[in-house]
């Protein structure tokens, strides 16, 4: 109490004797009145086409949004940025509708602004909300995030790139899948794809993307076989072949899906690649025909 009390009186002797001397510019002895009001914390919405130094965050705060030009190195860029309806109280989990509603979005203009289908290159796309204190005070937006990837394979990183990301699928682009050469195992499973020069001789091509209905994740060879019907049709199409009993016998196939998480978000977009498993060619075999691609055997 001695102490407070201390305290108080040194405080109290400080303000006399400023008021003593002459106020300094800007102060009149009332300390009560020269301090703003802090504003109140309200809604804050990011800006499209900007790029950002930090890692992509599912959940955005002011504080943290620092955007920064797309030409300085950095490892996400904003396509778009779309508003959830105003009436609901808390951000969107995972798996609700209104985030697969602004996935799909985000799916639709990533496309346009890169100039084809997102994942035909090493690219990711992801949507950001806001943290639950800006949803609180009124921020509803979500934010339609690409980013440059080593690898359209399991287990790729983040690249730091400086350039904008727009157009970026318009040939020639570094970024396209193109031709691959695929990595087996014993049982001759393709554990991975690497990307190679077209020119060089490789076994394994990207040819598409098959959109999946919006059903549950498979977990079943059932499940699993219209993955493996799209893409044969995304083969027949980008090869010039007949779409029929004989395709499995001109070209193998590799079905990469989307995970299980990115699922949940609503990614329905599957990679499809024919993979010609016996022999390897040099070139590509878009719209090779059935001379380019012939029934190898029954």
């Amino acid at each position: 109490m001695q102490r407070a009390t201390r305290t108080l009186t040194a405080a109290l002797a400080v303000a006399v004797l400023l008021v003593g001397c002459g106020a300094p510019h800007g102060l009149d002895g009332d300390l009560t009145d020269d301090w703003a009001a802090l504003a109140a914390p309200g809604a804050f919405t990011p800006a499209a086409e900007v790029c950002h130094e930090a890692d992509f965050a599912d959940a955005v705060s002011l504080a943290a949004y620092a955007p920064v030009d797309c030409a300085t190195p950095h490892r996400v860029e904003t396509v778009h940025v779309g508003t959830f309806p105003a009436e609901r109280k808390e951000p969107p989990p995972v798996a609700s509708p209104e985030l697969r509603t602004a996935f799909a979005d985000c799916d639709k203009r990533a496309n346009a602004y890169v100039g084809d289908n997102w994942r035909a290159g090493r690219l990711r796309l992801a949507v950001a909300v806001p943290t639950g204190a800006g949803w609180a005070a009124g921020s509803r937006w979500y934010r339609c995030d690409l980013m440059e990837v080593t690898t359209a394979e399991a287990g790729a990183k983040v690249v730091t790139r400086s350039g904008s990301l727009r157009n970026a699928l318009r040939p020639p682009s570094p970024l396209w899948l193109g031709c691959q050469q695929a990595r087996t195992d014993r049982s001759r499973v393709v554990r991975s794809l690497v990307p190679v020069d077209c020119a060089e001789r490789h076994d394994a091509e990207f040819a598409g993307v098959w959109q999946a209905p919006d059903r549950p994740y498979p977990k079943n060879s059932a499940q699993w076989a219209p993955f493996y019907a799209g893409c044969r049709t995304v083969l027949a199409r980008y090869a010039g072949v007949p779409d029929d009993g004989d395709l499995i016998y001109r070209s193998d196939l590799v079905v990469r899906p989307p995970g299980a998480g990115r699922w949940q978000v609503g990614d329905r977009g599957v990679r499809c690649y024919l993979w010609l498993g016996d022999r390897k060619v040099t070139g590509s075999l878009k719209g090779a025909g059935p001379a380019g691609l012939p029934v190898r055997t029954k």
